[in-house]
């Protein structure tokens, strides 16, 4: 595709974007905006983490110059913001208008100790669209699906040359939702739990099922680690302010009765100042197009929905101020749309009939997918061994992920 027909692309009708994902077409569409703080304030507080502070690398300029820039949010940040737009609040519910679309929700029972029968099991513990991981939570893996009730069962057992009985109590089971998802993906299990094989064409089912649970999981990325797993991100973004400059502050804390541990307390507070704020989000045209081809993979419908959800959560963190921390309540000023040789695709971002790209998809009447963990399980505290072990598993995972 060339320049000439790219400018001719109206990004406003679902068939002028779906020419975005034609072979021939650019191989990412970057969206970028410059944003101020609100209420006409100079200053403003990036990400920052005790003993590190903010991230403040000198940017190679023209002219042998270089420039401060300040990373206000990484990808991992921002992907945290794009997800968190989905949700209707702080609940767990989604926003209207993507109603329909599917997502993963872990469940538990009302009330720890003995599981009943009676239970709705319908006490949400996280969802795919706030979990760092998404749908490779353990959250999620570590539950059952297609759940059944099992009554109390009572069994003859010998015991050192005596009939005993034994009492199974009445229990909750199912298929193991991790299992499931390797049973869909058509992975070969090579040694029990640990090593897995995928041949190449397994990949058109594994973007697949992984499509049909959580859409979401394909726009920001997921990895599953156990099985070797990891689809990066088709929707990449990066918040930075450029020609930045420190401003160092101080705080108190007052313990007027000395009732805690911290005593009175005088620390720093580091904030910015910068002559440009900008998030710039850039979405993986040809990652997107090699989801599916022909009759394997996602139809051009579904490849159609990601590219949707994506510029639908960038123009909802946009559309008006939002808040990425406490001390960083920002406005877009202006927004541009252009491909990689700069090629430009209007100054906003287009208006998306979300409820329509997700309908084409027929998901069908039960799109949320409800994974039970059991409360005891859930709420049982960790050991020593199992906390090493958990520690360990986020480090394979990576930085930028655990930082979500």
């Amino acid at each position: 595709m060339t320049d000439t027909q790219t400018q001719q692309i109206d990004l406003s009708t679902a068939e002028g974007r779906r020419g975005l994902l034609q072979g021939d077409g650019p191989v990412c569409l970057i969206v970028k905006a410059h944003l101020q703080p609100v209420a006409g304030m100079d200053r403003f507080q990036p990400a920052g983490f005790p003993e590190i502070g903010h991230v403040i690398y000198d940017a190679p300029r023209e002219n042998g110059q270089v420039e401060k820039v300040c990373i206000v949010d990484s990808p991992a940040s921002m992907a945290n913001h794009l997800e968190a737009v989905c949700l209707d609040g702080a609940g767990s519910s989604l926003h209207p208008d993507l109603a329909g679309l599917p997502y993963v929700r872990c469940v538990t029972d009302r009330k720890r100790g003995e599981p009943t029968q009676e239970d709705p099991l319908d006490t949400v513990v996280c969802t795919s669209l706030s979990e760092g991981h998404r749908l490779a939570s353990d959250y999620f893996l570590d539950g059952l699906v297609d759940r059944r009730w099992v009554a109390e069962q009572k069994t003859k057992k010998k015991r050192k040359g005596n009939q005993g009985e034994e009492t199974t109590p009445a229990h909750w089971e199912g298929t193991v939702f991790r299992e499931k998802l390797r049973s869909e993906f058509g992975i070969v299990e090579v040694a029990k739990d640990k090593t897995y094989f995928i041949p190449p064409q397994t990949w058109w089912s594994i973007f697949r099922t992984v499509f049909k649970y959580d859409p979401n999981s394909l726009v920001h990325g997921v990895l599953f680690a156990r099985e070797q797993i990891k689809i990066s991100r088709f929707l990449t973004a990066h918040l930075e302010a450029f020609g930045a400059s420190r401003v160092g502050r101080s705080g108190v804390k007052f313990d007027r009765l000395g009732k805690t541990v911290s005593g009175q307390p005088i620390f720093a507070v580091d904030e910015q100042t910068a002559r440009e704020i900008r998030a710039t989000f850039v979405l993986d045209l040809a990652m997107l197009r090699s989801y599916g081809r022909d009759d394997h993979g996602l139809s051009p419908e579904q490849k159609g929905l990601l590219l949707d959800l994506a510029l639908w959560k960038i123009g909802r963190l946009l559309q008006r101020p939002f808040k990425y921390r406490t001390g960083c309540f920002l406005m877009t000023e202006r927004v541009s749309l252009s491909t990689e040789s700069a090629t430009p695709l209007g100054d906003a971002p287009p208006t998306i009939d979300i409820k329509e790209s997700i309908k084409r998809c027929n998901f069908g009447d039960q799109p949320v997918t409800d994974v039970y963990y059991p409360a005891d399980k859930l709420y049982k505290p960790s050991t020593d061994a199992s906390a090493e072990a958990s520690e360990a598993s986020e480090e394979e995972v990576g930085a930028e992920e655990a930082e979500e």
